[in-house]
């Protein structure tokens, strides 16, 4: 089943506390020495220490003075402020108070020196004075601490002194440098002020300004009134040009010849002349039904009739134009009736009562006209009033404001009163604040033991053999096949005795028994009938590992061939207290037989011991002798260990990795290195062979497995630890 994100989360998070206790215990050694030395040094440092006294005072900040403040002035001259929102005007004190002047005149005053008897510098005397706010007040705490109490007193008092000295003096001398500027200012802005003034007077003056607000106000009102006038008149004047058209119409004649008409109607010559010349016109119509166009009588009437017509057309010419004669006046024209004339009459009453109407709609549009634009153009005036008007209040408010500095500015001058007042003096200290005796041993020995923890990681950091089971875990990604525990039995030769022969009711033989079964779990597709044990480095225990494995195996009846392929260093004659005059290396050249080269120390198990140290034992490996040697030994034997060299240390494991079924790889924490496991697993994936798993081998507490191997199954108390 596989874990959850959480629960993975939460094993990586975990802290192994105990994992870091068996670190400690490996290195306690080193970690002791090194946080002895520190809480001893902690120890010396305190007790040859000079007694150390602190004096302290405090200071009151008032944000202006207080004659400013009765006399109601303010007192931006000498105030505490800051430049920024983020400034604190008492920090900025601070850093006055300790500033070079003062602080040197206080050095000089008490004649203050070191230990070589030369004048303390500016920087140790601040390292023993210290000035911070009291935390929600306007209260500055100043202390200095120093061997000789009434010194210290004596010196805090002092240089509060020679602050407050120095906030006098800075802010007189600001106050009358205040002074000196606005003195200079003055005349500048009142001059401003009356530039201001003329301007105003100038812009009015020549736009014909008195009030334009209340000009734009009744300006509105009269361009209303002026609007109603003009649509009136608009109207009348449309009503008498219907009323001259409708005329026009009724006559049909046009305006002006129906003035000329009405004038011709009324002139007593052009009508005397008309009557005459009709009557002319009479007497010849009447001649000339009874006489001939040649009689004398129609000659002489015909005469007159031209003449009279004549003088007719010449008196119309002079009523209707004197430089005209109008000939399409005709005789019935010149006669109209009453009808007629009555209507003419009105046609020129109309006419002239349109022409008046006309005339006043253009005066109306005109005044209307002026008025609009006079309109249109006060915003304007007004925004240019606006400007001349803020520049001269501008100017009369930096005046006032001047003058009104400059007031507060020569009373402030003549004060004699700084920002801050001391409220509480130093006393003389009669307590001691250093060196704290417990506290400082205290600090030492926490101090100790952690320089001594990190001493000892660092000493396990720099060492890179395997401490646990986990580091194999992560380095080889393997499967664990089984866990050895370490045991120590010995017999009289020195060499580590069996525990799967002699003592089989042991935790170590349940090891191996387990391994075993691990190990037949592992070939579920392919017959393990080969196996190769080896390890990365020597000293892991891969002989002992493949001796009580295969003693294992035997017991479970099948018949084991044990051999020992390591022909560098042979292990497995002297565990099994035997003679190696013949084995594997005499097979491989042909110096002996299988069956005359083996020996059997248990019935169901045979060792073939390595036999004479050849000089090339890779290439007796890596030949068909050996091929045809574990052909041979398959047919005779159910299971087959091969111990074999160190994969770090000979290419012989890598040949017989592709001659057997499977390798178990033995892994020792303690002995073997994360180096050398890395190198050993490169090897194996290079060579592409089968890795059935690991076996971890000497497992102890230290190794994180201890607690499982403490008492067999059985009971047995385990007491002895034997290096395998």
């Amino acid at each position: 089943m596989t874990s959850s994100p959480q629960v993975e989360r939460e094993d990586t998070d975990y802290i192994d506390l105990e994992q870091y206790w068996l670190i400690l215990k490996r290195r306690w050694v080193p970690a002791s020495v090194v946080a002895g030395s520190v809480v001893g040094l902690a120890a010396l440092v305190t007790f040859m220490q000079k007694p150390i006294y602190e004096a302290k005072a405090e200071l009151l900040f008032n944000k202006q003075s207080n004659v400013s403040s009765l006399t109601g002035l303010s007192g931006a001259v000498g105030e505490l402020s800051g430049i920024t929102n983020l400034s604190n005007p008492l920090e900025t004190e601070a850093k006055v108070i300790r500033s070079n002047p003062i602080i040197q005149k206080t050095i000089d005053k008490f004649n203050l020196r070191d230990d070589d008897n030369e004048p303390i510098s500016i920087e140790d005397f601040l390292k023993q004075l210290k000035v911070k706010s009291a935390k929600g007040t306007d209260v500055l705490e100043i202390s200095y601490k120093g061997t000789d109490p009434q010194q210290a007193a004596a010196i805090v008092n002092s240089l509060m002194q020679d602050y407050i000295d120095n906030n006098i003096r800075v802010n007189t001398a600001e106050a009358r440098a205040a002074r000196e500027f606005l003195n200079n200012q003055l005349p500048e802005v009142e001059s401003r002020v009356v530039k201001a003034e003329a301007e105003l007077r100038k812009f009015k003056e020549e736009n014909k300004v008195v009030a334009l607000k209340e000009e734009a106000q009744f300006g509105v009102e009269g361009l209303k009134d002026s609007l109603q006038e003009l649509n009136q008149a608009e109207a009348k004047l449309a009503a008498a040009n219907e009323r001259s058209q409708a005329l026009q119409r009724e006559l049909d004649i046009e305006k002006q010849k129906a003035v000329e008409l009405s004038e011709l109607s009324q002139s007593p010559a052009v009508q005397q002349a008309l009557q005459e010349y009709q009557k002319v016109q009479d007497r010849l119509a009447v001649a000339r039904t009874r006489l001939t166009n040649q009689h004398p009588t129609v000659i002489d009437l015909s005469n007159k009739e031209r003449a009279l017509r004549n003088q007719l057309e010449k008196r119309v010419g002079q009523v209707v134009n004197n430089n005209s004669n109008d000939s399409s006046i005709t005789e019935d024209n010149l006669q109209v009736g009453e009808i007629k004339q009555t209507l003419t009459s009105e046609l020129l009453k109309s006419e002239v009562e349109r022409l008046a109407v006309a005339k006043q709609v253009g005066v109306l549009r005109k005044a209307f006209a002026l008025q609009q634009a006079r309109l249109t153009v006060l915003p304007k005036l007004e925004q240019q009033q606006r400007q001349v008007e803020r520049k001269l209040q501008i100017a009369q408010l930096t005046y006032q404001n001047l003058l009104k500095k400059l007031q507060e500015v020569q009373v402030i001058e003549n004060q004699n009163i700084g920002n801050a007042r001391i409220i509480s003096e130093a006393l003389v200290p009669d307590k001691k604040i250093s060196p704290r005796i417990a506290l400082n041993l205290l600090l030492g020995g926490f101090l100790g033991i952690l320089l001594g923890a990190g001493t000892a990681l660092i000493l396990e950091t720099m060492d890179k053999s395997l401490k646990t089971v986990d580091q194999a875990k992560r380095l080889l990604n393997y499967p664990v096949l089984g866990t050895i525990p370490q045991f120590e039995g010995k017999g009289f030769d020195g060499n580590p005795e069996l525990p799967t022969l002699n003592n089989p009711y042991s935790v170590e033989s349940s090891a191996f028994e387990m391994l075993q079964t691990n190990l037949s779990f592992t070939s579920s597709d392919k017959t393990l009938k080969v196996l190769m044990v080896t390890s990365s480095v020597p000293g892991e225990g891969k002989s002992l590992v493949s001796a009580n494995l295969a003693v294992t195996i035997s017991q479970f009846g099948q018949r084991v061939l044990l051999i020992d392929g390591d022909m560098r260093r042979p292990r497995q004659h002297k565990l099994w207290k035997i003679h190696s005059f013949s084995g594997l290396s005499n097979l491989l050249v042909g110096k002996a037989e299988l069956q005359n080269s083996i020996q059997k120390p248990l019935a169901t198990l045979d060792l073939l011991p390595a036999g004479k140290i050849p000089p090339n034992p890779g290439a007796l490996v890596d030949s068909q002798s050996m091929v045809s040697l574990l052909e041979e030994a398959k047919k005779e034997y159910d299971f087959i260990i091969i111990d074999t060299p160190p994969l770090t240390a000979a290419a012989d494991s890598l040949i017989f990795s592709k001659l057997v079924d499977g390798t178990l790889l033995v892994v020792r924490p303690g002995i073997a290195t994360s180096d050398a496991v890395s190198a050993a697993k490169n090897q194996l994936e290079q060579s592409g062979q089968r890795v059935l798993g690991m076996a971890l081998n000497g497992i102890n507490r230290d190794s994180q497995y201890g607690g499982y191997y403490g008492q067999s199954y059985y009971g047995n108390n385990i007491k002895e630890k034997v290096s395998v």
